[in-house]
């Protein structure tokens, strides 16, 4: 998804969050955000040896606490 996002939009400068390429469901055409799935996020942090309970905590903390700037991802609530 990101390779097609990057040849879509190859002017615009993208902020991502390392280690999460495969979480990336698309981009806000308004602003040029990355958009990630957070049900995705989550999965790539369970593979990695977290159970649920630790990967959510991690994510509220540590990655949708954190601004960084006008190009700061879009996290998508999509676990419904």
């Amino acid at each position: 998804m990101l390779e097609s996002i990057i040849d879509t939009y190859p002017d615009d400068e993208f902020l991502k969050v390392d280690g999460y390429d495969e979480a990336i469901i698309g981009v806000d055409m308004a602003s040029s955000n990355l958009i990630y799935s957070y049900a995705k996020m989550i999965e790539i942090m369970m593979e990695e040896g977290m159970d649920q309970e630790e990967a959510r905590e991690y994510f509220d903390f540590n990655i949708a606490g954190a601004y960084m700037g006008e190009k700061t991802p879009i996290f998508c609530n999509d676990e419904f």
